[in-house]
């Protein structure tokens, strides 16, 4: 091979004359590099035997198997690409180099440490396109151009961020060492392939290996090393170790985990996966399995902080994030709760000096000018500071009218002087202790609002927690009381609602647990919430007289007061949105509370002995059952693949309208997701009504002893796809002793053997074919279990039928029309709305099949400026590179809201040529106001008439398709003609009155 056989893109004459630009870096021979990583060639440049180490390279360093540059390792392509070597070894090419100048760069890896695939997949916005535009290669070229100072990786084993974090930190021993061994545009990269021997086995280039641990633990590689045979301990793991057994770090056991998860074990097998540790890093880490003993993910991927910074892409999953905190030991994460006694010293510190600032600031100004919303009531007794901090809380809380009714109750301290401090406030001081209770009737009589507050004054209020609470009372006039999350100062709960038991004791419900935990942030009604924070209408409060005299001067008053109220027919409300930080015990001073206690318990149980008689025995065993006042209304567990949230498409939809059915029909829902995904909080709470709870923690793992610790919860139980019921039948079995007899529904969801068959005849069989009937009766093989079967299409019905299932039910989607306003005129584009699940999706086929054999076409007839929006959830790591590749399309990775879009564009398409169940993008979009062009498949699943509701796409047929779609761009007629058309099909087909309606039947069928 000679120089001038390259081509002239990759022209090496540039590099003998120094002028490098255009030249991809990863093609420039690096002479000084390969002297000092060869001495052989070195002797003989010495030697006066060549010209120069280039001519050397290419007349014997190929065949000796030598690489060019630290960009590109010749060794490992040729044992990675077996097809590549055999080349070779024949002489058809000189070097794996050659393969890959030439050939190779396009789709193939340079090196271990870089996987083209690895970064063009999770960087999706590189396409081909901007390649040519930037003047790039491939995405190699584009990494070592620059690409890397975006902090992109181009390995799971390699983020530059971390590299940095490590290699760099100020004090390191090794700072300067890395600084000088880095290129201007490569840095981190650069610095690691460039470093001086063992700078490498210094520090972590990712979260995922350690490479003192491994060194340490594999005392054999440290020789191998020295002897030339590998460059690092990543270099010996990525390209030998993960390969026989070895483990990458402490936290992970390729050993345990085979043997923990034999199904795992079989793959590696197989030759699905390299490892475990690939496949942990593949998808165990995300499904919540162990890594190693006694390193359980599970709890700590459910805190908040951790979820949210998953979702915002800080770190790639729980384990990493783990990693990182346990690495740089931060307090966050730390596994310690917080010593309570520091935290209310903290709490109390804090008081004194906002109450010092509002000693110079003027005071707080509570000053009512009209009709008070609210009447706050609060009792206090020295605590001066605590009592400033309160009512702070309380006016930031809370812009409008507060009638502030304050009894102090003989305070010896600064409270004496609350008015320098505290204006436009009611404020009685009393010669005397007259404790909580009384002081509390006594402010009821000046009360003058629709609702009064009885607020302790040693509590911080989170913002916005009166308004919510105000919000909550005012939303059913059954409504009693309105508590809240009440969170003591090491920031753990005190309670989030609270049971009384059937012996007149009471209990916090889910006291010292996570705020952030599920079974805490739902809306329900219980037996009472602590009168730290207890919002009443007022009416109600001066009928029952306030609280009970007998309770003087505290304690169960407000437990008592809360049974009074649901003994009248009221409802006593836990609202998570009202979150109050509490000095627990703060308030209270008496030597004798416990003995006190103990009194006024007694006079409970005589006072509410009737009450009493129908509530729970007292047992750790009940709280689950005691956490909610019981209803008339069925308990639901509502089983999915994952949490359904809307922005997710495929069926994920329609399963979030059932849970809100379930929901508007008084059910108490609980949503338990099969597999572990991760959201941040927000937007999984602002996705389903607040009195459903997601169970956003859990997985099929934890099935087993969930139904146990649930035992006796539900009334009914929800499956949604035909799939998660036979991977959980066997756990459905073992506790059935646990659940209902009846009252099991299976959510179809789509019928999937017919939809596997259209793909075969489209794409070809992806298998045996078979018998239509056998499939259905292999798919459905598990729905014995259930009362009840679901399918979305009569179509699909009439399938499960023929499985052998008469008692099916059908239920669609529920819509409401919303067109949007654009006019035919003022919108331009097409738009695409579908989720990409995996690399088989049909909306993955779909988009590919349009642009490869209709956009072209419609560009013949529309102009080149029409272009293709395709919005819609992809799975991380699904590679659309192929469909990015046409020009002509845009497409956006998820988006919070739709409407937009679907103002903007003009046509809506459904080039489906393989699917099941019903399409809801048809129906939505039909709801927004645009018109659809779809293929006969999706027709058929909507019953809808061609040339009325919406155009034919054909079987899809790329002419027809065409066609249709010029038509409805073209013309202002035909399109406001189908637009309306759709309208009125939505209005009838996608009723939510008659959504309900349905959701009712099928639930109560089931429980017959």
């Amino acid at each position: 091979m000679s120089l001038s056989e390259l081509p002239s893109v990759f022209d090496w004459h540039a590099d003998a004359a120094g002028d490098r630009s255009g030249i991809p870096v990863w093609l420039r021979f690096d002479a000084e590099w390969y002297r000092a990583r060869y001495p052989v060639a070195e002797d003989v440049l010495k030697a006066g035997d060549y010209p120069s180490a280039l001519e050397y390279y290419l007349r014997v360093g190929q065949g000796l198997g030598h690489s060019p540059n630290k960009w590109f390792d010749e060794s490992w392509y040729l044992a990675t690409y077996a097809d590549v070597a055999g080349t070779v070894a024949s002489g058809e090419w000189s070097s794996g180099f050659q393969h890959y100048v030439l050939h190779g760069y396009k789709d193939r890896s340079p090196h271990w440490l870089f996987s083209e695939d690895y970064y063009r997949t999770f960087n999706p916005e590189l396409t081909s396109f901007v390649f040519r535009a930037e003047g790039v290669a491939n995405g190699y070229d584009h990494y070592l151009s620059g690409g890397e100072c975006g902090y992109r990786s181009g390995s799971i084993f390699f983020d530059p961020a971390v590299f940095s974090y490590f290699s760099g930190r100020p004090g390191s021993a090794d700072a300067a060492s890395a600084r000088s061994g880095g290129d201007r545009f490569y840095p981190e990269y650069g610095q690691f392939l460039g470093s001086a021997p063992g700078f490498a086995d210094r520090c972590r280039t990712s979260w995922y290996f350690d490479p003192v641990w491994y060194l340490d633990h594999y005392p054999e590689v440290p020789d191998l090393i020295r002897g030339g045979e590998y460059g690092s301990a990543l270099h010996h793991y990525i390209t030998a170790g993960q390969y026989k057994g070895y483990s990458p770090q402490e936290s992970f056991s390729e050993e345990f985990y085979r043997k923990k998860y034999p199904d795992v074990a079989e793959c590696v097998t197989a030759g699905l996966f390299r490892c475990g540790y690939d496949h942990f890093l593949t998808a165990g880490a995300v499904e919540g399995r162990i890594p190693a003993p006694d390193v359980s993910l599970a709890q700590y991927a459910s805190l908040a902080t951790v979820r949210a910074d998953i979702e915002s892409g800080l770190f790639r999953d729980p384990y990493a994030h783990w990693i990182a905190s346990t690495e740089k030991q931060d307090a966050r994460f730390c596994a310690d709760d917080l010593d309570e006694m520091d935290a209310k010293l903290a709490f109390c510190r804090l008081a004194r000096g906002l109450a010092q600032g509002a000693a110079r600031g003027g005071g707080l100004d509570f000053t009512c000018a009209g009709m008070p919303v609210v009447s706050v009531i609060m009792v206090l007794h020295n605590q001066f500071s605590l009592t400033l901090m309160a009512l702070a809380s309380l006016r930031d809380n809370f812009d409008g009218n507060i009638e502030l009714i304050i009894i102090d109750s003989c305070s010896g301290d600064e409270t004496v002087h609350l008015e320098r401090y505290v204006h436009g406030a009611k404020i009685v001081h009393l010669n005397y202790n007259a404790g909580f209770l009384l002081s509390c009737n006594m402010a009821l009589d000046s009360v003058t609002s629709n609702a009064v507050l009885y607020l302790n004054n040693d509590v911080r209020l989170a913002p916005g927690a009166l308004r919510a609470a105000l919000k909550r009372l005012q939303s059913d006039p059954r409504i009693g009381a309105v508590g809240g999350k009440i969170i003591r100062t090491n920031g753990l709960l005190q309670e989030a609602g609270s049971i009384i038991w059937r012996d007149g004791a009471t209990f916090g419900y889910l006291r010292d647990h996570d705020p952030n935990c599920p079974e805490a942030n739902f809306v329900r009604d219980v037996d009472y919430c602590s009168g730290a924070f207890l919002l009443v209408p007022a009416v109600l409060a001066k009928n029952l007289g306030g609280f009970d005299q007998s309770y003087c001067p505290a304690y169960f008053e407000e437990a008592d007061f809360c049974v009074r109220l649901i003994r009248k027919g009221y409802r006593v409300v836990y609202d998570p949105s009202v979150v109050i930080e509490h000095l627990e015990f703060g308030s209270s001073t008496s030597a004798a509370s416990m003995s006190l206690m103990q009194r006024n318990r007694r006079i409970f149980m005589t006072r509410q002995a009737e009450f009493l008689r129908h509530q729970l025995p007292a047992h750790l065993g009940n709280t689950v059952l005691g956490r909610s006042r019981r209803s008339e209304r069925p308990r639901v567990l509502f089983i999915e693949d994952r949490v359904p949230l809307r922005t997710l498409g495929s069926g994920y939809v329609r399963s979030n309208d059932i849970v809100r059915s379930l929901a508007r029909l008084g059910c108490a829902v609980t949503v338990f997701p099969i597999n572990a995904h991760y959201h941040s909080l927000g937007r999984i709470y602002g996705d389903f009504p607040d009195t459903v709870e997601i169970l956003f923690d859990r997985s099929a793992t934890d099935l087993d002893g969930f139904l146990e610790e649930r035992t006796g919860s539900f009334d009914a139980v929800w499956i949604g796809r035909t799939h998660n019921l036979a991977r959980i039948l066997p756990v459905l079995h073992k506790n059935s002793r646990y659940m209902p007899a009846k009252g099991f529904i299976l959510d179809t969801e789509a019928v999937v053997s017919p939809r596997l068959l259209m793909r075969d005849r489209v794409l070809g069989p992806g298998g045996p074919r078979g018998d239509i009937e056998e499939k259905l009766r292999a798919e459905f093989e598990c729905a014995y279990f259930c009362q009840q079967i679901v399918a979305v299409t009569t179509q699909e019905a009439n399938f499960v039928r023929r499985a052998g299932h008469a008692n099916v039910s059908v239920l669609g989607h529920a819509l409401t029309t919303r067109p949007t306003p654009a006019t035919f005129s003022e919108r331009q584009g097409l738009l695409f709305v579908g989720s990409i699940i995996d690399d088989t999706s049909p909306n993955l086929d779909s988009l590919l099949w349009f642009m490869k054999e209709v956009m072209p076409l419609l560009r013949e007839t529309l102009g080149d400026t029409v272009r293709l929006t395709a919005v819609g959830f992809r799975t991380p790591g699904v590679d659309l590179r192929g469909l990015r590749e046409f020009d002509g399309i845009d497409v956006v990775d998820g988006a919070d809201s739709l409407r937009e879009f679907y103002d903007r564009h003009r046509v809506f398409v459904a080039p489906t040529r393989f699917a099941g169940g019903i399409p809801y993008k048809v129906h939505e979009s039909a709801a927004f106001g645009v018109p659809v062009v779809a293929s006969n498949v999706l027709i058929g699943q909507l019953g809808w008439k061609a040339g009325r509701d919406l155009l034919s796409g054909g079987e899809p047929d790329a002419a027809t398709f065409a066609a249709a779609v010029t038509d409805l761009y073209r013309d202002e007629e035909v399109w406001m003609r189908v637009r309306c058309e759709a309208l009125l099909r939505v209005e009838a087909d996608c009723d939510p009155a008659k959504f309900d309606a349905s959701v009712e039947e099928i639930l109560e069928a089931a429980r017959r």
